[in-house]
């Protein structure tokens, strides 16, 4: 396969890899007007078709450099920044929130999350429609406001950098398109109550709570919150002693709503509703369905709103018997998810995740295809011969070629993210996630037949399912916990420059594609250059210790 029968087979590359170009360029500071932005953007589309009509060459550089253009623009209209107040000390002020996202608390006093300012003092007026992070006191009695709610704070504003370090929470809300922090202060009212869908969410998501909860919570307090993270996202639940020894084993992935989750949760709706012999059109609607509502009420996560969107392109191509294209579709995800909110490209979420499963599909998959061709067992008894123990051995070694190829994908970019976002290098997390993943997915199919059962009023069933899910739990805990005293299981890393880890990522992303492009043949044959990748990135840009 050539780079050219690639770009046939994903077209959408064109569009997100320049795209995220400019998204790139756009932060790194203003060049040009968002109106000249978008006018060049507007006439280079135009050119780009009119060359395509007329069978002219040329189309491809257009439309890239229109995509460059619309990436830039979308940075600074989705980060609007206003410059005269990084000049300007922190202020009192008085602000009507409308909050989109709040975070989990373990002090019910206190609430936290996003918002979007939309009534200000006549003197701040400039303020209104920035998104700002605030963390604010609750009155003795008061409630927490519900997602779209319109609420009154009163607390002290200030401007966050346009560039914090990206390992820091400043940098977090940064990608998160957020200018200011609003704390110090205390909630005041609500001024316009939540929608009823809202108000839904966040009864179902505190029942969802108490089912997880039921018949484990006083036996295993800290087991129940691993679970409760696991299913409902709620990570504050996590002891600081957990957190830290899900990160160091490279493991943190698992216990967190990631694309894991959604995919066995998709999994286990759908062979349930197959075994309900539910109508296929009906089945998919379902299946869409039940996966956004579960998505909206633990949170709307960004991580979990990407992994839907692939697992409903992936649903409703089977459903409709299309051919997939599993490239194509992370491209169309990718494009999806950067049109709605496109400075997620910069979050630590956004890159490993597809930089992880980009790497499983260009050489994740290829390099266990690779090594089934070279090491097939049973090779001197024809296959009409074997007996059942054959077929069986055959695809357990098959399978675990498989699991290994993905893994040595996967730890590829981690390894690269690992250092860059968390200052950690976890040699040892190929090995701990072989373990771990398909015994969390055992706990996380668990938990969906624990909430299935609660809603449905089977007590019975939901109490079986947490006991078996809080028991894998300690088993996952105890496993990981003794695999950390193992020598050399992971160290203490960063990059000398954060570009240098940036760089590298980039570098790693692209030989991966045309490595792939090329069958990985010819200078790619014997897939070594992602591997001497990391390898130059980490002797040259990483301080160990």
């Amino acid at each position: 396969m050539t780079s050219r029968s690639l770009g046939h087979r994903a077209p959408l590359l064109w569009l997100v890899l320049p795209l995220l170009a400019g998204l790139a360029v756009g932060r790194a500071g203003e060049i040009l007007p968002v109106s000249w932005l978008l006018t060049g953007s507007s006439v280079l589309v135009v050119l780009a078709g009119i060359i395509t009509l007329r069978g002219w060459p040329g189309w491809a550089p257009a439309l890239c450099s229109a995509m460059i253009l619309a990436g830039m623009s979308l940075y600074a209209l989705q980060r609007p920044r206003l410059a005269v107040w990084d000049r300007l000390p922190p202020r009192e002020a008085v602000l009507g929130l409308r909050i989109t996202r709040t975070f989990a608390q373990n002090d019910a006093k206190s609430i936290s999350g996003m918002a979007v300012i939309e009534r200000t003092a006549p003197h701040l007026r400039e303020l209104i429609g920035q998104r700002v992070y605030f963390s604010l006191a609750l009155g003795a009695g008061e409630t927490e406001p519900v997602r779209s709610s319109l609420m009154e704070a009163i607390g002290v504003i200030t401007s966050l950098p346009r560039d914090p370090p990206a390992d820091t929470f400043d940098g977090y809300l940064a990608n998160a398109g957020i200018n200011y922090r609003f704390a110090r202060g205390r909630f005041l009212e609500t001024v316009q109550p939540a929608s009823a869908y809202r108000q839904f969410c966040a009864r179902m998501a505190k029942r969802f709570s108490e089912i997880l909860g039921r018949g484990v919570e006083t036996k295993q307090p800290e087991l129940t919150g691993v679970l409760r993270a696991m299913l409902l996202g709620q990570q504050s639940e996590l002891t600081d002693e957990q957190g830290w020894m899900f990160r160091a084993s490279g493991t943190m992935h698992v216990f967190s709503i990631s694309g894991l989750h959604i995919a066995v949760i998709a999994a286990g709706l759908h062979a349930l509703l197959l075994l309900l012999r539910i109508p296929r059109i009906v089945r998919l609607v379902t299946e869409l369905v039940a996966l956004w509502l579960y998505v909206d009420i633990t949170g709307t996560v960004p991580s979990a709103v990407r992994a839907f969107i692939m697992v409903a392109m992936m649903l409703v191509s089977f459903t409709l018997r299309a051919p997939g294209n599993p490239i194509s579709a992370l491209a169309v995800s990718a494009l999806i998810v950067l049109i709605f909110d496109p400075l997620q490209v910069f979050s630590a979420s956004f890159q490993m995740s597809y930089g992880i499963v980009a790497a499983l599909l260009l050489i994740g998959l290829p390099l266990a295809e690779k090594w089934q061709e070279t090491w097939p067992l049973f090779t001197r008894l024809p296959r009409a011969t074997w007996r059942w123990h054959h077929v069986v051995i055959d695809w357990i070694w098959r399978w675990m070629l498989v699991a290994l190829g993905i893994g040595v994908a996967a730890s590829l970019v981690s390894a690269v993210t690992g250092v860059l976002f968390f200052q950690l290098f976890t040699p040892g997390a190929l090995l701990a996630n072989l373990a771990v993943i398909p015994t969390s997915s055992f706990v996380i199919l668990a938990g969906f037949a624990s909430l299935l059962c609660g809603l449905v009023g089977f007590t019975a069933g939901s109490l079986l399912a947490n006991h078996a899910a809080v028991f894998v739990l300690w088993l996952v805990e105890h496993g990981i916990r003794g695999f950390m005293y193992l020598p050399a299981m992971w160290f203490n890393a960063a990059f000398k420059a954060e570009w240098i880890g940036v760089v590298t990522l980039g570098v790693l992303l692209a030989v991966l594609i045309d490595g792939y492009a090329r069958r990985w043949r010819g200078w790619q044959r014997f897939f070594w250059a992602p591997f001497a990748v990391v390898a130059i990135g980490f002797l040259c840009g990483v301080r160990f210790g």
